[in-house]
């Protein structure tokens, strides 16, 4: 009887002891840790914790420990039948403590409750941390879930390898059992025991009402509401588990059991198929994020939720999210240690695939990549998509997944393996034609020309190589052969094309391959057979000139000319010149070969000749250069014609220089009678002009300007003498000789009037004398060019630069009507026009002209104002600029108003034009510009920073005694006090523009302020800021009601009760309906209607602001 006294005494301690928790690990912590965990049970230490819960609460009076000792004998009933608790019992022993009368301990904080066994096992972790919001705890009930998902994802051994549709999703939406930590199953209680293993549960249940009535505000009740919850579970009484659940979730967001509550909440509803309910509830723990170790399970179980809804692209949604947050945490696709990962993710795999094959398939998938973005595992669910048709035998679409991949990802590492496996799915459906097709697709696609071969290095992929050479052959043989045949005689063309088009690809690819001059031999057959005489003249080339030579190489270069010559004289009049080209070039390629040829010399002259006609400049060149130093002895019209190629080939091909030399050449070959000689002159002028334009190119800008002015030395009358004066003029500007440049404008002006360039010789006559220092004609200049100019923006451009060019002379009136000029005739764009209006505000304030000023930062205000959509931030800046003079006149006027007697009317008239200020700065902050902000914030601080010191240095009423006088001073201290203190709140925040990038000097103002406000704080050198990450808005009045008066005693002195409003404790600028101040009407003032203003003179202790 003693022993199990002691164990009732020893309670308190117990519970004391209970309620320091510790930190609990969690399951990303422990999930790959071997624990090994040994339970000792104490014989009949269940019941006797039981008997002293049980002696505690019968004898000890209720205390604090009181719905501790409630719960933990709720909890040893349900351990008693279900064996929940049974390594807590082991590892809780009950140990002495003093009288139940004794002291008991204080009630521990929230979260130091005790928890159930299962929960409490000792686990090492060197580092704990502290569990955030949106994290969960995992119970045996999760780590159950953890041994589920293996069965869902088909990598426990009991899994077959292949499933049905049916069994797959039975597998893969199953909920979890919960196996309780005795052994027992979750479920209802075997037969024979039913009624007793209920009555203890019951009991519990009991308990745990009882505790939540009487002990509403217990700190563990998020935790007895969960054991509460568990308990009817266990009696299969599954709808007021779910009760339960739900007043956890609404009156315990943030317990660390919310993520498996939330869960079990979800499987409820998803095995009853409350499909809505269960979204809501799974989408709970997706949205607590990725910290929830419920957090891959409820989104893989979302995404069933709405697959069983028909929902296909939302579950999509979150099958997607799945393998995201796998491949956010290093998940490798190509694994395959890990089967339980590595199942879990083909289970997704295969329900998108699926998914996507209820919308449309392969166009499916491309719409959600293209609305989503791309994934680096796209690949996988094309693949898995299309052999999840195969499987079915659904040829088409397998073969569409595969290409709908390679046509999005044409560059891809697998995109040759998928498009062969698309031809081996064509092949095994049996479609002949589809082959072909497919065939076609892979050469184009991965022809060593092609653009994938950019990405990759052919050479590392032997297999690809060796397919595409097979399908080349292939494919050109087949359509030769159907070209030959007469049966295809409709398709001959069609057959033709694609035999040409593959042996060329062959080629190409493979130049050097032992079978390359015979593909070629019989490609240029093929084109001969179809009169195609251009094309086979050039494979004949390519045969004769392409290889080593060979028994064949000299037929075929006759063959090729012999096929141009044919191709020439059947050609179509718009062809005629395409062919030429290829009979030039086997010509030429000819007379290299066998320069000894007799004909040589006249195939070179005729080829130099087309050539030019072509426009082939470079070789017409070439080939006529080469007849003059091969053959000088030729006659002079073949010589002359050699010439005249040379020099018109120069031309064209900007060697003006050379071309130049070689028209001398010509012109000395003339007779003087020829009508020609003219035509050639201009060509040399034209040459001339052209290496002017090459040396400023080269920004050689001397040897420019003298080869502008010799074209006018040279040809006088030379119709381009106009532009090559005004490029001289030009080069010498870009040469900053501004004497010659000028002369050359001012001579061109005279020379050439009513041309149409006189403007921008003006324009340029006015930047020469602005470079050269000669301002005040600069600004005439910049005049007339506004006069001659239409384009508007040339025009503005050019007022503007008048005007500054006459207030850098000092010649501000003219400045002034300048830019009076300018806003009258271009209003918009409003903001340049505001920064003429801001330019002429400045020289009237310069000029002390205090009217128009006002007036013009008027007008800058409204035209801001409604501006609209051609508002811009620069002209809320001028706008806000402007509007804060007119603020800061308010602001004058207000600090210009003492309260002095009479005090009332002065005293409402201040507290008007504070309201009236407050809302002139205010109204600033929509301006959104970072500087007038500032100014405004500044400006509210010091509105209450004023008012304060103005209720401070108020004038005071006669006639008080010295108690009276006192309580007085006190009163208004107590009212200014406040104001004071939201001066400095407002003065911080603007400390805060900081954050968002703004510093200026009403910054530097509000950190002076502060600095005389609150020196131990911000009269450092180096001032260490708490910065908001956003400024907050403000209220700037806000009335308090005082206590009425009582009645003053005839024999007081008069003196007026003040009352003026603190500020709120938040207030914001955008406040609407400020609430005025107000003041109480004079009486005659006691000691108690000084009490009544002052909390103060009741005993409370103020003071002024320590200055700390």
């Amino acid at each position: 009887m003693k022993r199990i006294r002691l164990l009732v005494f020893a309670i308190p301690a117990i519970l004391a002891a209970c309620q320091t928790g510790g930190s609990r690990e969690t399951i990303a912590q422990l999930r790959n840790m071997q624990i090994e965990i040994k339970e000792e049970a104490i014989e009949g230490g269940l019941e006797k914790a039981m008997e002293s819960y049980q002696r505690f609460l019968k004898e000890t009076p209720e205390s604090a420990l009181t719905p501790a000792a409630i719960r933990r004998l709720a909890d040893l009933k349900i351990e008693r039948e279900y064996g929940y608790l049974t390594a807590l019992a082991a590892t809780q022993p009950f140990t002495p403590a003093p009288s139940p009368s004794g002291p008991v301990g204080p009630q521990g904080a929230r979260g130091e409750t005790l928890s159930p066994a299962w929960e409490r096992v000792a686990l090492p972790s060197p580092n704990p941390s502290p569990r955030g919001r949106g994290q969960g705890v995992l119970s045996p009930f999760g780590r159950e879930i953890e041994r589920w998902i293996g069965r869902v994802r088909g990598t426990d051994p009991q899994s077959p390898l292949t499933e049905s549709q049916a069994d797959f999703e039975k597998r893969t939406t199953q909920s979890p059992q919960l196996t309780a930590k005795g052994g027992k199953s979750g479920g209802l209680p075997e037969a024979g025991t039913e009624d007793l293993e209920r009555a203890g549960t019951r009991e519990a249940i009991a308990l745990y009402k009882k505790l939540l009535d009487k002990y509403p505000l217990y700190p563990g009740n998020d935790q007895v509401l969960y054991q509460m919850s568990r308990a009817y579970e266990e009696l299969g009484q599954t709808e007021d588990a779910m009760g339960v659940m739900d007043r956890l979730v609404r009156d315990f967001p943030h317990s660390p059991y919310i993520d498996e509550v939330r869960f079990r909440r979800a499987e409820f509803f998803f095995t009853r198929k409350r499909y809505l309910d269960a979204e809501a509830a799974y989408k709970s723990i997706v949205d607590m994020g990725a910290g929830s170790p419920y957090y891959e399970l409820a989104l893989y179980k979302l995404g069933w939720t709405f697959y069983k809804q028909e929902l296909y692209e939302e579950g999509l949604q979150r099958f997607i999210a799945l393998l995201d947050r796998k491949v956010a945490t290093g998940y490798d696709f190509a694994q395959t240690k890990d089967d339980l990962e590595r199942k879990r993710v083909d289970d997704a795999f295969r329900v998108i695939s699926q998914s996507f094959s209820y919308l449309r398939g392969a166009d499916s998938v491309m719409e959600y990549f293209d609305t989503n973005g791309k994934r680096s595992y796209e690949d996988r669910i094309y693949s898995n998509l299309g052999e999840f048709y195969f499987d079915k035998r659904r040829y088409s679409d397998a073969a569409a997944a595969y290409n709908a991949f390679v046509t999005r990802n044409p560059f891809h590492l697998v995109s040759p393996q998928f498009h062969m496996r698309v031809i081996e799915i064509q092949m095994a459906g049996g479609f002949p034609s589809v082959v072909i097709d497919a065939k076609k697709q892979f050469a184009r696609n991965y022809g060593l020309k092609a653009e994938y071969w950019k990405h990759f290095d052919p050479g590392a992929r032997p297999e690809v190589l060796g397919f595409l050479k097979t399908n080349f052959t292939d494919l050109a043989h087949h359509y030769h052969s159907l070209y030959q045949d007469p049966e295809h005689a409709k398709e001959k063309g069609e057959n033709f094309q694609e035999a040409m088009h593959w042996y060329e690809e062959f080629l190409v690819s493979f130049p050097k391959d032992a079978e390359s001059p015979a593909i070629n031999y019989q490609l240029a057959d093929l084109l001969l057979e179809n009169r195609s005489f251009a094309r086979a003249a050039l494979e004949y080339e390519k045969t004769a000139y392409g290889y080593p030579s060979h028994e064949k190489s000299s037929a075929a270069g006759y063959a090729a000319i012999y096929a141009y010559r044919e191709q020439l004289r059947t050609a179509v009049p718009e062809e005629k010149d395409k062919v030429k080209r290829e009979t030039v070039r086997s010509s030429l390629k000819f007379a290299e070969t066998y320069p000894k040829h007799e004909k040589a010399a006249i195939v070179l002259g005729a080829a130099a000749d087309d050539l030019y006609d072509m426009k082939d400049y470079e070789q017409g060149l070439a080939a006529a250069r080469k007849l003059i130093e091969v053959f000088p002895g030729a006659d002079q019209e073949v010589l002359k014609s050699a010439w005249i190629v040379v020099g018109h080939s120069c031309y064209d091909l900007k060697r003006y220089a050379e071309g130049e030399a070689a028209y001398v050449k010509v012109l000395a070959l003339l007779p003087a009678e020829d009508k020609s000689r003219a035509s050639f002159m201009d060509n040399l002028a034209a040459s001339i002009y052209k290496q002017g334009e090459q040396a400023n190119a080269l920004k050689d800008y001397r040897a420019a300007a003298d080869h502008f002015l010799r074209v006018g030395r040279m040809a006088s009358t030379s119709k381009i003498r106009v532009n090559a004066e005004y490029d001289a003029a030009a080069a010498l500007i870009q040469l900053k000789d501004w004497k010659m440049a000028a002369t050359v404008l001012v001579g061109f002006r005279d020379l050439f009037p009513g041309h149409q360039l006189q403007p921008e010789v003006t324009r340029k006559i006015a930047y020469v004398y602005k470079e050269d220092g000669k301002l005040s004609l600069a600004a005439d200049e910049y005049e007339r060019v506004e006069r001659e100019f239409k384009d508007e923006e040339v025009r503005r451009g050019a007022l503007m630069l008048a005007a500054e060019l006459h207030q850098q002379t000092g010649n501000s009136k003219q400045a002034l009507a300048v830019y009076r000029r300018f806003v009258g005739s271009f209003p918009q764009p409003v903001e340049v026009n505001l920064e003429m209006r801001n330019k002429i505000a400045e020289i009237l304030k310069a000029e002390n002209d205090q009217k128009n000023y006002l007036d013009e930062l008027n007008e800058i205000v409204a035209i801001d104002a409604a501006a609209g959509q051609a508002r811009t931030p620069r002209t809320r800046y001028l706008g806000g600029k402007a509007a804060l003079v007119f603020a800061e006149q308010t602001y004058d006027r207000f600090t210009e108003v003492r309260l002095v007697k009479p005090f009332e009317a002065n005293l409402r008239k201040k507290k008007e034009l504070m309201k009236v200020t407050t809302q002139a700065f205010n109204k600033l902050v929509e301006y959104e510009v970072g500087e007038v902000t500032a100014a405004a914030t500044f400006y509210l601080a010091e509105i209450y920073a004023h008012f304060s010191k103005a209720l401070t240095e108020s004038e005071r009423p006669d006639g008080l005694n010295a108690q009276e006088t006192q309580e007085y001073e006190l009163a208004i201290e107590e009212q200014a006090y406040p104001f004071e203190e939201k001066a400095i709140q407002i003065h911080e925040k603007n400390l805060e523009l900081i954050s968002m990038g703004i510093y200026n000097p009403w910054i530097d103002r509000s950190l002076e302020r502060l600095a005389r406000l609150v020196p131990a704080r911000y009269d450092k050198p180096e001032v260490p800021t708490e910065i908001v990450a956003s400024l907050e808005t403000y209220s700037f009045e806000i009335e308090r009601q005082a206590p009425p008066a009582p009645q003053a005693a005839p024999a007081a002195p008069a003196a007026p009760a003040v009352r003026v409003e603190a500020p709120a404790a938040d207030p914001s600028p955008a406040a609407q309906g400020e609430k005025p101040t107000e003041a109480v009407p004079q009486k005659k003032a006691t000691s108690k209607q000084a009490a009544a203003v002052s909390p103060r003179a009741k005993g409370k202790k103020h003071g002024k602001r320590a200055k700390k």
